[in-house]
Protein backbone atom coordinates (compact mmCIF):
# COMPACT_ATOMS: atom_id res chain seq x y z
CA UNK A 1 0.00 0.00 0.00
CA UNK A 2 2.96 2.13 0.82
CA UNK A 3 4.21 1.81 -3.02
CA UNK A 4 0.80 2.47 -4.35
CA UNK A 5 0.69 5.32 -2.14
CA UNK A 6 3.19 7.08 -3.53
CA UNK A 7 2.74 6.00 -6.67
CA UNK A 8 -0.52 8.07 -6.80
CA UNK A 9 1.22 11.47 -5.42
CA UNK A 10 4.21 10.98 -7.77
CA UNK A 11 3.22 9.30 -10.72
CA UNK A 12 1.37 10.59 -13.70
CA UNK A 13 -2.29 8.71 -12.10
CA UNK A 14 -2.81 11.96 -10.28
CA UNK A 15 -2.79 14.83 -12.85
CA UNK A 16 -4.44 12.43 -15.46
CA UNK A 17 -7.20 12.05 -13.28
CA UNK A 18 -7.75 15.73 -12.66
CA UNK A 19 -7.36 16.85 -16.68
CA UNK A 20 -9.85 13.98 -17.07
CA UNK A 21 -12.30 15.24 -14.51
CA UNK A 22 -11.70 19.49 -15.12
CA UNK A 23 -12.02 18.80 -19.33
CA UNK A 24 -15.03 16.29 -18.70
CA UNK A 25 -16.96 18.65 -16.38
CA UNK A 26 -15.78 21.57 -18.71
CA UNK A 27 -17.80 20.43 -21.62
CA UNK A 28 -20.49 19.24 -19.80
CA UNK A 29 -20.98 22.82 -17.93
CA UNK A 30 -20.57 24.30 -21.27
CA UNK A 31 -24.15 22.55 -22.91
CA UNK A 32 -25.88 21.65 -20.09
CA UNK A 33 -28.99 21.32 -22.06
CA UNK A 34 -27.62 18.62 -23.70
CA UNK A 35 -28.08 16.40 -21.19
CA UNK A 36 -30.56 17.89 -18.80
CA UNK A 37 -33.24 15.46 -20.33
CA UNK A 38 -32.38 12.80 -18.04
CA UNK A 39 -29.92 9.88 -16.85
CA UNK A 40 -29.84 8.42 -20.59
CA UNK A 41 -29.06 11.65 -21.84
CA UNK A 42 -26.41 12.17 -19.73
CA UNK A 43 -24.75 9.34 -20.39
CA UNK A 44 -24.69 9.81 -24.09
CA UNK A 45 -23.24 13.08 -23.58
CA UNK A 46 -20.30 11.51 -21.21
CA UNK A 47 -20.08 8.91 -23.94
CA UNK A 48 -20.06 11.77 -27.12
CA UNK A 49 -16.89 13.48 -24.71
CA UNK A 50 -14.86 10.04 -24.86
CA UNK A 51 -13.64 11.95 -27.73
CA UNK A 52 -11.73 13.98 -25.18
CA UNK A 53 -11.42 11.90 -22.14
CA UNK A 54 -9.87 8.90 -23.72
CA UNK A 55 -6.88 10.80 -25.28
CA UNK A 56 -6.17 12.16 -22.37
CA UNK A 57 -5.92 9.04 -20.42
CA UNK A 58 -3.71 7.28 -23.62
CA UNK A 59 -1.36 10.13 -23.69
CA UNK A 60 -1.15 9.66 -19.37
CA UNK A 61 -0.38 6.46 -19.45
CA UNK A 62 2.48 6.93 -22.62
CA UNK A 63 3.84 10.10 -20.21
CA UNK A 64 3.99 7.50 -17.07
CA UNK A 65 5.21 4.94 -19.69
CA UNK A 66 8.72 6.59 -20.33
CA UNK A 67 9.56 7.20 -16.54
CA UNK A 68 12.17 4.49 -16.39
CA UNK A 69 13.56 5.62 -19.76
CA UNK A 70 13.85 9.20 -18.52
CA UNK A 71 15.28 8.34 -15.43
CA UNK A 72 17.75 5.90 -16.83
CA UNK A 73 16.90 3.22 -14.01
CA UNK A 74 15.99 0.28 -16.46
CA UNK A 75 19.15 -1.94 -16.16
CA UNK A 76 19.15 -0.44 -12.45
CA UNK A 77 15.70 -2.63 -11.73
CA UNK A 78 16.79 -5.45 -13.90
CA UNK A 79 18.97 -6.38 -11.01
CA UNK A 80 16.33 -6.73 -8.10
CA UNK A 81 14.84 -10.06 -7.42
CA UNK A 82 11.16 -9.01 -8.20
CA UNK A 83 9.72 -9.48 -11.54
CA UNK A 84 8.72 -6.21 -13.78
CA UNK A 85 5.71 -7.55 -14.17
CA UNK A 86 5.23 -7.04 -9.73
CA UNK A 87 7.28 -4.06 -10.38
CA UNK A 88 4.56 -2.66 -12.91
CA UNK A 89 1.70 -3.40 -10.48
CA UNK A 90 1.10 -0.55 -8.45
CA UNK A 91 1.13 1.76 -11.70
CA UNK A 92 -1.24 -0.06 -13.14
CA UNK A 93 -3.46 0.27 -10.29
CA UNK A 94 -2.50 3.58 -9.41
CA UNK A 95 -3.41 4.79 -13.30
CA UNK A 96 -6.27 2.57 -13.29
CA UNK A 97 -7.87 4.04 -10.24
CA UNK A 98 -7.33 7.66 -10.77
CA UNK A 99 -8.96 7.38 -14.29
CA UNK A 100 -11.71 5.17 -13.81
CA UNK A 101 -12.30 7.17 -10.70
CA UNK A 102 -12.22 10.12 -12.58
CA UNK A 103 -14.62 9.33 -15.03
CA UNK A 104 -17.27 8.52 -12.43
CA UNK A 105 -16.60 12.16 -11.16
CA UNK A 106 -17.56 13.56 -14.07
CA UNK A 107 -20.67 11.79 -14.39
CA UNK A 108 -21.34 12.35 -10.29
CA UNK A 109 -20.86 15.97 -11.15
CA UNK A 110 -23.54 16.16 -13.48
CA UNK A 111 -25.65 13.75 -12.06
CA UNK A 112 -25.93 16.19 -8.88
CA UNK A 113 -27.34 19.00 -11.65
CA UNK A 114 -30.59 16.36 -12.78
CA UNK A 115 -31.30 14.24 -10.24
CA UNK A 116 -33.81 15.74 -8.60
CA UNK A 117 -35.61 16.48 -12.50
CA UNK A 118 -35.04 13.32 -14.14
CA UNK A 119 -37.94 11.15 -13.82
CA UNK A 120 -36.50 7.70 -15.27
CA UNK A 121 -33.12 5.91 -14.79
CA UNK A 122 -32.68 3.47 -17.02
CA UNK A 123 -30.32 0.32 -15.87
CA UNK A 124 -28.52 0.81 -18.79
CA UNK A 125 -27.21 3.54 -17.99
CA UNK A 126 -24.89 1.23 -15.27
CA UNK A 127 -23.64 -0.74 -17.59
CA UNK A 128 -22.80 2.25 -19.87
CA UNK A 129 -20.97 4.57 -17.22
CA UNK A 130 -19.13 1.40 -15.94
CA UNK A 131 -17.98 0.93 -19.38
CA UNK A 132 -16.75 4.26 -20.14
CA UNK A 133 -14.60 4.34 -17.10
CA UNK A 134 -13.06 0.34 -17.87
CA UNK A 135 -12.70 2.33 -21.26
CA UNK A 136 -10.34 4.74 -19.61
CA UNK A 137 -8.40 2.50 -17.85
CA UNK A 138 -7.76 0.46 -20.97
CA UNK A 139 -6.54 3.55 -22.83
CA UNK A 140 -4.06 4.54 -20.12
CA UNK A 141 -2.73 0.91 -19.60
CA UNK A 142 -2.03 0.95 -23.47
CA UNK A 143 -0.91 4.51 -23.06
CA UNK A 144 1.72 2.54 -20.42
CA UNK A 145 2.75 -0.37 -22.96
CA UNK A 146 3.29 2.05 -25.80
CA UNK A 147 5.21 4.53 -23.57
CA UNK A 148 7.58 1.92 -22.57
CA UNK A 149 7.90 0.58 -26.32
CA UNK A 150 8.48 4.40 -28.01
CA UNK A 151 9.82 6.61 -24.85
CA UNK A 152 10.48 9.74 -26.77
CA UNK A 153 9.16 12.65 -25.89
CA UNK A 154 7.08 13.27 -29.07
CA UNK A 155 5.20 9.48 -27.88
CA UNK A 156 2.73 11.40 -25.11
CA UNK A 157 1.39 14.56 -27.88
CA UNK A 158 1.35 12.00 -30.83
CA UNK A 159 -0.79 9.26 -29.03
CA UNK A 160 -3.21 12.79 -27.64
CA UNK A 161 -3.93 13.54 -31.71
CA UNK A 162 -3.90 10.09 -32.29
CA UNK A 163 -6.38 9.13 -29.61
CA UNK A 164 -9.17 12.05 -30.62
CA UNK A 165 -8.58 10.58 -34.81
CA UNK A 166 -9.29 7.18 -33.93
CA UNK A 167 -12.19 7.66 -31.72
CA UNK A 168 -13.98 10.08 -33.93
CA UNK A 169 -13.35 8.30 -36.90
CA UNK A 170 -14.58 4.26 -35.53
CA UNK A 171 -17.79 6.47 -34.33
CA UNK A 172 -18.33 6.72 -37.84
CA UNK A 173 -17.08 4.06 -39.79
CA UNK A 174 -18.98 1.38 -41.87
CA UNK A 175 -20.11 -1.36 -41.53
CA UNK A 176 -21.57 -0.15 -38.39
CA UNK A 177 -21.00 -2.94 -36.51
CA UNK A 178 -16.97 -2.17 -36.87
CA UNK A 179 -17.29 1.25 -35.08
CA UNK A 180 -19.98 -0.05 -32.26
CA UNK A 181 -16.32 -2.51 -31.59
CA UNK A 182 -13.81 0.13 -31.71
CA UNK A 183 -14.87 3.34 -30.41
CA UNK A 184 -15.98 3.99 -27.15
CA UNK A 185 -17.93 7.04 -28.04
CA UNK A 186 -19.85 4.78 -30.72
CA UNK A 187 -23.73 5.49 -30.41
CA UNK A 188 -23.44 9.02 -28.63
CA UNK A 189 -25.44 11.17 -31.12
CA UNK A 190 -28.60 11.82 -29.62
CA UNK A 191 -31.81 11.65 -31.89
CA UNK A 192 -34.77 11.66 -29.52
CA UNK A 193 -35.52 11.55 -25.71
CA UNK A 194 -36.08 7.55 -25.26
CA UNK A 195 -32.83 6.58 -27.12
CA UNK A 196 -30.83 4.00 -25.47
CA UNK A 197 -27.67 1.95 -26.39
CA UNK A 198 -28.31 -1.69 -27.03
CA UNK A 199 -26.69 -3.85 -24.09
CA UNK A 200 -24.47 -6.10 -26.88
CA UNK A 201 -23.20 -2.90 -27.99
CA UNK A 202 -22.33 -1.93 -24.62
CA UNK A 203 -21.07 -5.31 -24.02
CA UNK A 204 -18.47 -5.91 -27.48
CA UNK A 205 -16.95 -2.48 -26.43
CA UNK A 206 -16.09 -4.22 -22.83
CA UNK A 207 -14.79 -7.21 -24.23
CA UNK A 208 -12.81 -5.12 -26.83
CA UNK A 209 -11.37 -2.85 -24.75
CA UNK A 210 -10.66 -5.52 -22.29
CA UNK A 211 -8.36 -6.97 -24.96
CA UNK A 212 -6.70 -3.57 -25.75
CA UNK A 213 -6.32 -3.22 -21.45
CA UNK A 214 -4.47 -6.49 -21.77
CA UNK A 215 -2.15 -5.70 -24.70
CA UNK A 216 -1.13 -2.87 -22.85
CA UNK A 217 -0.21 -3.99 -20.02
CA UNK A 218 1.75 -7.10 -21.62
CA UNK A 219 3.50 -4.38 -24.13
CA UNK A 220 4.83 -2.78 -20.21
CA UNK A 221 6.38 -5.85 -18.65
CA UNK A 222 7.19 -7.71 -22.16
CA UNK A 223 10.71 -9.02 -21.92
CA UNK A 224 12.13 -8.84 -25.22
CA UNK A 225 11.11 -8.49 -28.98
CA UNK A 226 8.99 -11.93 -29.17
CA UNK A 227 6.97 -10.73 -25.85
CA UNK A 228 6.40 -7.94 -27.24
CA UNK A 229 5.04 -9.22 -30.99
CA UNK A 230 2.72 -11.32 -28.85
CA UNK A 231 1.41 -8.56 -26.59
CA UNK A 232 -1.25 -7.80 -30.26
CA UNK A 233 -2.69 -11.27 -29.59
CA UNK A 234 -5.14 -9.89 -26.81
CA UNK A 235 -6.63 -7.37 -28.50
CA UNK A 236 -7.06 -9.03 -31.62
CA UNK A 237 -8.70 -12.01 -29.84
CA UNK A 238 -10.80 -9.31 -28.13
CA UNK A 239 -11.95 -8.01 -31.35
CA UNK A 240 -12.52 -11.48 -32.98
CA UNK A 241 -14.86 -12.55 -29.97
CA UNK A 242 -16.64 -9.28 -30.22
CA UNK A 243 -17.42 -9.53 -33.77
CA UNK A 244 -18.88 -12.72 -33.14
CA UNK A 245 -21.19 -11.20 -30.91
CA UNK A 246 -21.68 -7.82 -32.12
CA UNK A 247 -25.60 -7.17 -33.26
CA UNK A 248 -25.20 -6.58 -37.01
CA UNK A 249 -29.05 -5.06 -37.40
CA UNK A 250 -29.81 -1.26 -37.73
CA UNK A 251 -32.56 -1.16 -35.39
CA UNK A 252 -29.86 -2.12 -32.44
CA UNK A 253 -26.97 -0.24 -33.78
CA UNK A 254 -28.43 2.91 -34.72
CA UNK A 255 -30.17 4.85 -32.24
CA UNK A 256 -32.27 2.11 -30.43
CA UNK A 257 -35.85 2.44 -28.79
CA UNK A 258 -35.74 2.25 -24.90
CA UNK A 259 -39.48 1.06 -25.06
CA UNK A 260 -39.45 1.92 -21.29
CA UNK A 261 -38.74 5.30 -21.48
CA UNK A 262 -41.23 5.84 -24.24
CA UNK A 263 -44.10 4.54 -22.23
CA UNK A 264 -46.93 7.37 -21.68
CA UNK A 265 -47.40 8.52 -18.22
CA UNK A 266 -51.06 10.79 -18.35
CA UNK A 267 -53.03 12.25 -16.55
CA UNK A 268 -55.75 11.08 -14.67
CA UNK A 269 -58.27 13.27 -14.96
CA UNK A 270 -60.08 14.52 -18.70
CA UNK A 271 -59.08 15.80 -21.15
CA UNK A 272 -56.22 13.56 -21.02
CA UNK A 273 -52.64 14.95 -21.59
CA UNK A 274 -49.33 12.40 -21.47
CA UNK A 275 -45.54 12.90 -21.91
CA UNK A 276 -43.53 9.91 -22.42
CA UNK A 277 -42.08 8.71 -19.32
CA UNK A 278 -38.74 10.24 -19.52
CA UNK A 279 -40.33 13.53 -19.24
CA UNK A 280 -42.83 12.47 -16.44
CA UNK A 281 -41.61 15.44 -14.75
CA UNK A 282 -42.91 18.09 -17.07
CA UNK A 283 -46.60 16.91 -16.92
CA UNK A 284 -47.77 19.29 -14.66
CA UNK A 285 -46.03 22.30 -16.29
CA UNK A 286 -47.18 20.98 -20.05
CA UNK A 287 -51.26 19.97 -18.58
CA UNK A 288 -52.34 22.98 -18.58
CA UNK A 289 -50.88 24.50 -22.01
CA UNK A 290 -52.07 21.10 -23.58
CA UNK A 291 -55.44 21.45 -22.79
CA UNK A 292 -55.67 25.00 -23.75
CA UNK A 293 -54.71 24.05 -27.44
CA UNK A 294 -57.49 21.20 -27.13
CA UNK A 295 -60.10 24.17 -26.40
CA UNK A 296 -58.88 25.85 -29.06
CA UNK A 297 -59.09 22.94 -31.40
CA UNK A 298 -62.83 21.84 -29.90
CA UNK A 299 -63.65 24.38 -32.22
CA UNK A 300 -64.03 22.25 -35.13
CA UNK A 301 -66.36 19.25 -35.13
CA UNK A 302 -64.42 16.01 -34.80
CA UNK A 303 -61.33 17.47 -32.85
CA UNK A 304 -59.06 15.66 -30.75
CA UNK A 305 -59.57 15.17 -27.19
CA UNK A 306 -56.33 14.05 -26.02
CA UNK A 307 -52.85 15.73 -26.08
CA UNK A 308 -49.90 13.08 -26.52
CA UNK A 309 -46.09 13.77 -26.33
CA UNK A 310 -44.74 13.14 -30.07
CA UNK A 311 -42.72 9.51 -29.60
CA UNK A 312 -41.85 9.00 -33.33
CA UNK A 313 -38.02 7.66 -33.79
CA UNK A 314 -37.07 9.37 -36.66
CA UNK A 315 -34.07 7.59 -37.46
CA UNK A 316 -35.22 3.98 -37.34
CA UNK A 317 -38.60 4.98 -39.74
CA UNK A 318 -40.53 3.77 -36.35
CA UNK A 319 -43.98 5.63 -36.34
CA UNK A 320 -47.22 4.90 -34.57
CA UNK A 321 -50.06 5.18 -36.31
CA UNK A 322 -52.17 8.31 -36.24
CA UNK A 323 -54.94 8.67 -33.89
CA UNK A 324 -57.37 10.92 -35.04
CA UNK A 325 -58.40 11.88 -31.63
CA UNK A 326 -54.96 12.75 -30.35
CA UNK A 327 -52.96 15.34 -31.50
CA UNK A 328 -49.47 15.45 -30.95
CA UNK A 329 -46.84 18.02 -28.85
CA UNK A 330 -43.31 18.51 -29.14
CA UNK A 331 -41.80 18.29 -25.50
CA UNK A 332 -38.74 20.64 -24.77
CA UNK A 333 -36.80 20.41 -22.09
CA UNK A 334 -34.27 23.21 -20.58
CA UNK A 335 -31.33 23.63 -19.08
CA UNK A 336 -32.78 22.85 -15.73
CA UNK A 337 -34.79 19.51 -16.61
CA UNK A 338 -37.63 22.15 -17.02
CA UNK A 339 -40.16 22.65 -19.64
CA UNK A 340 -38.66 24.59 -22.04
CA UNK A 341 -40.65 27.09 -24.75
CA UNK A 342 -43.91 27.14 -23.05
CA UNK A 343 -45.40 29.55 -25.26
CA UNK A 344 -44.68 28.19 -28.00
CA UNK A 345 -46.95 24.74 -26.97
CA UNK A 346 -50.52 25.79 -27.92
CA UNK A 347 -49.54 27.39 -31.05
CA UNK A 348 -47.90 24.49 -32.44
CA UNK A 349 -50.41 22.35 -31.41
CA UNK A 350 -52.98 24.22 -33.34
CA UNK A 351 -50.43 24.90 -36.46
CA UNK A 352 -51.52 21.18 -37.11
CA UNK A 353 -55.43 21.96 -36.63
CA UNK A 354 -54.88 18.53 -34.60
CA UNK A 355 -53.96 16.33 -37.68
CA UNK A 356 -51.33 14.31 -35.89
CA UNK A 357 -48.00 13.20 -37.34
CA UNK A 358 -49.39 14.07 -40.78
CA UNK A 359 -47.37 12.44 -44.13
CA UNK A 360 -44.10 14.68 -45.42
CA UNK A 361 -45.21 13.24 -48.95
CA UNK A 362 -48.10 15.10 -48.93
CA UNK A 363 -48.89 18.67 -50.66
CA UNK A 364 -49.07 21.33 -48.17
CA UNK A 365 -49.33 25.31 -48.40
CA UNK A 366 -48.03 26.86 -45.30
CA UNK A 367 -49.67 30.15 -45.83
CA UNK A 368 -52.96 28.05 -45.75
CA UNK A 369 -52.37 26.55 -42.60
CA UNK A 370 -50.76 29.48 -40.55
CA UNK A 371 -53.98 31.63 -41.49
CA UNK A 372 -56.60 28.54 -40.42
CA UNK A 373 -54.46 27.96 -37.31
CA UNK A 374 -54.56 31.82 -36.97
CA UNK A 375 -58.20 32.35 -37.29
CA UNK A 376 -58.61 29.24 -34.15
CA UNK A 377 -56.03 31.45 -32.32
CA UNK A 378 -57.98 34.53 -32.92
CA UNK A 379 -55.48 36.49 -33.50
CA UNK A 380 -53.24 37.69 -36.82
CA UNK A 381 -50.28 35.52 -38.08
CA UNK A 382 -46.91 36.43 -37.39
CA UNK A 383 -43.87 34.97 -38.16
CA UNK A 384 -42.80 31.56 -37.26
CA UNK A 385 -39.71 32.73 -35.95
CA UNK A 386 -39.30 33.26 -32.34
CA UNK A 387 -42.57 31.27 -31.80
CA UNK A 388 -41.23 27.64 -32.92
CA UNK A 389 -37.69 27.43 -31.76
CA UNK A 390 -35.88 25.29 -34.14
CA UNK A 391 -37.20 28.60 -36.74
CA UNK A 392 -34.77 30.62 -37.12
CA UNK A 393 -35.96 31.98 -40.94
CA UNK A 394 -38.49 31.94 -43.07
CA UNK A 395 -39.51 33.88 -46.52
CA UNK A 396 -41.73 37.02 -45.69
CA UNK A 397 -44.03 36.75 -48.78
CA UNK A 398 -45.29 33.13 -46.82
CA UNK A 399 -46.32 34.93 -43.35
CA UNK A 400 -47.99 38.28 -45.60
CA UNK A 401 -50.32 35.44 -48.19
CA UNK A 402 -50.99 33.59 -44.68
CA UNK A 403 -52.33 37.30 -43.09
CA UNK A 404 -54.09 38.25 -46.28
CA UNK A 405 -56.10 35.08 -45.98
CA UNK A 406 -56.49 35.61 -42.47
CA UNK A 407 -58.15 38.76 -43.30
CA UNK A 408 -60.40 37.38 -45.58
CA UNK A 409 -61.68 34.71 -43.57
CA UNK A 410 -62.45 37.77 -40.70
CA UNK A 411 -64.95 39.21 -43.31
CA UNK A 412 -66.81 35.86 -43.67
CA UNK A 413 -69.84 34.64 -41.04
CA UNK A 414 -68.84 32.81 -38.08
CA UNK A 415 -70.16 29.07 -39.48
CA UNK A 416 -68.35 29.73 -42.87
CA UNK A 417 -65.17 30.79 -41.93
CA UNK A 418 -64.89 27.78 -38.90
CA UNK A 419 -66.51 25.46 -42.39
CA UNK A 420 -63.68 26.39 -44.21
CA UNK A 421 -60.59 26.05 -41.62
CA UNK A 422 -62.55 22.45 -41.02
CA UNK A 423 -61.78 21.83 -44.71
CA UNK A 424 -58.12 22.41 -44.43
CA UNK A 425 -57.85 20.31 -41.30
CA UNK A 426 -59.86 17.62 -43.41
CA UNK A 427 -57.16 17.94 -46.19
CA UNK A 428 -54.88 17.15 -44.26
CA UNK A 429 -56.28 13.89 -42.48
CA UNK A 430 -56.63 13.10 -46.13
CA UNK A 431 -53.14 14.41 -47.49
CA UNK A 432 -54.94 16.75 -50.46
CA UNK A 433 -53.81 20.05 -51.19
CA UNK A 434 -55.29 22.61 -48.97
CA UNK A 435 -55.04 25.63 -51.47
CA UNK A 436 -57.68 27.60 -52.31
CA UNK A 437 -59.78 26.04 -49.51
CA UNK A 438 -59.31 29.53 -47.31
CA UNK A 439 -60.10 31.98 -50.23
CA UNK A 440 -63.04 29.86 -52.50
Amino acid sequence: MSVLGIELRRSAAAGAALIALTVGVAALYTAPGRWSEGWMSLALTVKEYMILLWPIALAAGAWQGRREHRAKVGELFATTPRSRARRMLPVLVAMAASVGLAFLLVMGAAGLRIVSTAAYFPPDVVAITLVGAFSLVAAAWLGLGIGRLLPTLVTAPVLAVAGVLLVFFTAIMRPDWVGAILSPAYGSSPFYPFQTIDPRVTAVLAIFMGGLALTGVLLLVAEGRRASVAAALPVLLGFGVAAVIVPRDEASLVAPIDPVARELVCTEDAPKVCVTRVHANVLDALTPLARQGLSVLAKMPDGPTQAHEDTRAYITGDVPARDPDVVTITVRIDDRGGLAHPDAVVPEMVFGLGAGYGNAECERNGAVERAAAYHLLGREPVSDVGVIPEMIEEEPQLNAEAVALWQGLRKLPAPEALSRVTAVRDAILTCQDPTGLLSR
